[in-house]
């Protein structure tokens, strides 16, 4: 068997079983290994590398907007995450607790946080006095910890990374177009920079999250047609205000209850993009957020020349923002073509003696395979073009698989073949819980966000008249 045929054959077919073909892939790529404590994952300088590209594309667009950065304490007092009821209600099966420190026993336990409402709420209560403190617009990247039961990689893990924006504002109406904006900002980073369509709109209260007067979640389809909750925004209301006493002295000298928002993606983001473009050879990486955007191979390197035109070509690329790799080791060019499509680099150049006679680079895109050639006196503007191209196929590409299996149900059985299918399932609601509950008993689904537009006429689980449309799907 050939090395190539070797390489490709340690990863599991995509169709066949792909929760293993996602595990191989995010192993065999060092992207993330498994770390000593159950249910924890330690992210590998590749899989890292993803991420810092995430946080810089997104804290751009965060300070765009007005936020700053900030940081809150990791630990939080147990009687702060009980002020809010419903918030710990939610929150109570996740929360890892510390109860001894130092040798001894802790006069109150502390939680190691899920999420920052609570400490957070706590010292906007403490820094907002007046309506000239307000909005306050702040952002922090942090950890958090959820003890999971089940888990994989990057999709969910008892401790994860991301990034959680904490807002408050005079009005309701403020807060809601905070809420808004950054779930559009969510959805235009998802597109431009993951090269991933998403559906957005608001969550059922079953699925909102705790705490919330409502929930906005962005869903994307991955290649097995389940859904992935990819970003959350929640408009909060006066519940943490009340609970924290966050109130200011407005401008008609009556103190009120400030309006709160908060919102948040994570690690999950680079599970999502890798189950959103992926193939049987490995992973394919969105050009913009790929931590080796361009990868140099040398053919006959020992030929004179070769070498020494791939480094100077290497430093011309750097020079012009590329982030690209020479890959000068002594394993042979077949076995690098495999490695480099398996870690999903969008371009591979292939210089070689004949190539620098005729002036021209061989460059292969990752997300079609196909191969041409540039003029090595243009490389810059051709690889950034070829660059620019890759990205845009790649959210075509994966936003008609996405359009093409969304499909309408109007009864259960019709509900259940289509996500038996890989289909994410349009389907009337009556607003009844019981309704969305059975449902999710039926078909394994869960209602994702609601539709654009109201198209349904009757319940997909009771046939009464339909109060909304919604998308339904299976998700990870």
């Amino acid at each position: 068997m050939a090395k190539e045929q070797q390489f490709v054959s340690q990863i599991a077919d995509i169709e066949s079983d792909f929760p293993q073909w996602y595990s191989d892939v995010v192993l065999k790529t060092k992207l993330v290994d498994y770390g000593p404590v159950k249910g924890t994952m330690v992210i590998r300088p590749y899989g890292y590398a993803v991420w810092e590209n995430i946080q810089k594309e997104l804290d751009r667009r965060f300070k765009e907007t007005g936020h700053e950065n900030a940081y809150f304490p990791l630990l939080i007092p147990m009687s702060f995450m009980t002020k809010e009821a419903e918030h710990v209600e939610g929150f109570a099966p996740e929360v890892a607790v510390v109860t001894h420190a130092g040798g001894e026993k802790l006069q109150e336990p502390l939680c190691i946080r899920p999420t920052s409402e609570t400490i957070i709420g706590t010292m906007y209560g403490k820094w907002i006095q007046s309506y000239r403190d307000l909005p306050v617009l702040m952002n922090q990247w942090a950890n958090v910890m959820r003890w999971e039961k089940t888990t994989r990689p990057f999709l969910r893990t008892s401790e994860f990374l991301w990034q959680e924006g904490h807002t408050v504002h005079a009005t309701e109406e403020e807060a809601m177009e905070e809420t808004m904006k950054m779930l559009g900002v969510y959805e235009e980073f998802a597109k431009t920079c993951l090269s991933m369509p998403v559906l957005t709109g608001r969550k059922t209260e079953k699925e909102k999250f705790a705490g919330a007067v409502a929930t906005f979640g962005m869903e994307a389809m991955m290649h097995d047609g389940k859904s992935l909750q990819a970003g959350t925004s929640h408009y909060l209301g006066q519940n943490f205000s009340k609970a924290f006493d966050i109130k200011f002295l407005d401008k008609d000298g009556v103190q009120k209850y400030a309006y709160t928002t908060s919102w948040g993606v994570s690690t999950r983001l680079i599970g999502a993009l890798i189950m959103t473009h992926g193939d049987q050879r490995g992973l394919v990486m969105p050009p913009v957020v790929a931590p080796i955007q361009a990868v140099i191979v040398p053919i006959a390197a020992k030929k004179e020349g070769v070498l020494e035109a791939c480094h100077e070509l290497e430093t011309r690329l750097k020079a012009a923002g590329i982030r690209v790799k020479l890959d000068d080791s002594d394993n042979s060019p077949g076995w690098k073509f495999n490695e480099w499509e398996m870690k999903g680099v969008p371009v591979r150049i292939e210089l070689g003696p004949r190539d620098l006679e005729a002036g021209k680079m061989t460059v292969s895109r990752r997300d079609t395979l196909e191969k041409s050639e540039l003029p090595l006196d243009n490389a810059e503007e051709g690889v950034k073009s070829l660059l620019s191209d890759i990205a845009e196929n790649m959210y075509n590409t994966a936003k008609e698989r996405m359009e093409s299996r969304i499909v309408d149900a109007e009864t259960l059985d019709e509900l259940l073949d289509g996500v038996n299918k890989g289909n994410f399932v349009r389907a009337g609601w009556c607003g009844c819980r019981a309704c969305e509950d059975k449902v999710k008993e039926f078909a394994q689904a869960t209602a994702r966000v609601y539709a654009k537009e109201d198209t349904a006429e009757t319940c997909v689980a009771c046939g009464k008249k339909s109060a909304h449309t919604i998308i339904f799907a299976r998700a990870y």
